[in-house]
């Protein structure tokens, strides 16, 4: 536990035990949500609820937000369902729809019951997007204002409706309709003049998301823009919600978490959650591990039919693994890279060879160079310039076909419509461990027997 995790744990245990609600309360006001949050599963049940019980409601969502949802339930019932549901009711409609989306339906349609009514029905529509939409992580506390109005009412307008918004760095215009037809920044207005009419200070190129798009292209979108928020519209180009930079701060992490644990082939390609129970996540692994044990016999069946060769040099049998071991990482480096390039849009699919040719000019270099050093290390240690050229070059080549076949491989899963993270690490390693071994004892056999 950090030094400041404890400090935090030591002052809410210190209030709890004074006994006094009102020195509990004062005592949490002077704490930042985030570290009530770190600390409260280091506490009790029962402390754990007094805390949130004394904590006014918009802070103790603030809390519930970071908690682990799967101990939510037990705490939930605990606390009180009404109490439960006034804090659901402070939160953003988005953080709130999160955070109910994931509890047992039976709770969520009871929590639903006792929030308010219109909290409860924006909270409903926004649960009925799909959860990896623009729809499923939007917010619907935003700020828009008519375009027939002067910028000294649109003020007027922010001020009364702002505090209920969940950003107000960008002002949205929209007609009698409630169609999205402009946008300006706060900045924008506060500088214009107070009879300036909206229409003619907003900009009208507007750009938006529909309320299906994908959470990955919005978070695409968001960086490339550099925006703070951007507008989520239905197919007709009513706007619906905005989407919030901390929430696409979320999706990718979220994202990013999803990639590397479908690399290491722990998650399907649905997405699971990985803090499953040890037997249900063995389920997962272990169709990939057995799969990739056939791929390592495949290896050693390769290895069978070069006996004769590695019965004259055995010296051959020292270099293996550093042969399949160095191609494999090189391999996953490659992968890694372009796994995360079509993620985050930098690498093009569509240009397959100008990916593949760039990694292969790496893999050149980088085998070229653990060639020359590990067949160095050959020809000084059995005195053979023959076994050097064969360690050395068969780690060169095979370094540079990995690099190669880590990037052509989920550039061309991404192709077919396939998540290029299924593309797995394990996959592309067993993969090598044939060819490597192929190109080794090829050269081997070649250079040092015939």
């Amino acid at each position: 536990m950090s030094k400041d995790r404890e400090e935090v744990r030591r002052a809410v245990l210190s209030c709890l035990e004074e006994g006094s609600t009102d020195r509990l309360r004062q005592c949490l006001k002077d704490l930042h949500p985030a570290d009530i949050a770190e600390v409260l599963p280091d506490i009790s049940l029962g402390q754990q609820v007094k805390v949130l019980r004394v904590m006014e409601p918009d802070r103790a969502a603030q809390v519930i937000f970071e908690l682990d949802r799967e101990k939510l339930p037990i705490l939930m019932e605990c606390l009180g369902l009404q109490r439960t549901a006034d804090i659901l009711s402070a939160m953003f409609t988005d953080d709130a729809a999160d955070l109910l989306g994931d509890l047992p339906e039976d709770l969520r349609q009871k929590l639903l019951g006792l929030m308010e009514a219109h909290e409860a029905r924006d909270v409903k529509e926004l649960l009925t997007y799909g959860e990896e939409t623009a729809g499923g992580i939007m917010t619907t506390e935003y700020v828009a204002i008519p375009q027939d109005i002067t910028a000294g009412q649109a003020i007027e307008v922010l001020r009364e409706n702002a505090p209920d918004a969940e950003t107000v760095y960008y002002v949205y215009v929209v007609d009698d309709q409630n169609h999205l037809v402009g946008v300006l920044s706060l900045r924008e207005l506060i500088l214009a003049a107070p009879n300036m009419r909206i229409e003619d200070i907003m900009r009208r190129k507007v750009i938006s998301v529909n309320v299906r798009t994908d959470q990955e292209e919005v978070a695409r979108l968001v960086a490339k823009y550099d925006f703070l928020a951007v507008p989520v519209v239905s197919d007709a180009g009513e706007l619906l919600g905005i989407v919030t930079v901390d929430d696409v701060l979320d999706v990718i992490e979220r994202e990013a978490t999803e990639d590397m644990m479908r690399m290491a082939a722990t998650i399907d390609s649905e997405g699971e959650d990985p803090d499953a129970r040890p037997f249900k996540r063995a389920l997962r692994r272990l169709p990939w591990l057995v799969g990739l044990l056939f791929g390592e016999l495949v290896a050693g069946h390769v290895i069978e039919g070069f006996s004769e060769t590695l019965q004259h040099v055995t010296a051959l049998a020292f270099f293996m693994t550093a042969i399949a071991g160095g191609t494999g990482n090189a391999a996953t480096q490659s992968l890694a890279v372009v796994v995360r390039g079509i993620a985050t849009g930098e690498v093009d699919p569509s240009q397959i060879l100008k990916v593949i040719w760039k990694e292969a000019q790496v893999g050149l270099w980088v085998g070229l160079v653990c060639g020359l050093v590990v067949g160095s290390f050959a020809f000084v240690w059995q005195g053979s310039p023959s076994l050097g050229l064969v360690v050395g070059g068969a780690l060169a080549l095979s370094i540079t076909v990995s690099t190669i076949l880590g990037s052509f491989v989920p550039v061309i899963i991404n192709r077919i419509g396939v998540d290029p993270a299924l593309a797995s690490g394990p996959f592309i390693t067993t993969l090598m461990d044939v060819s490597s071994m192929f190109i080794y004892f090829t050269l081997a056999t070649i250079i040092l027997i015939r």
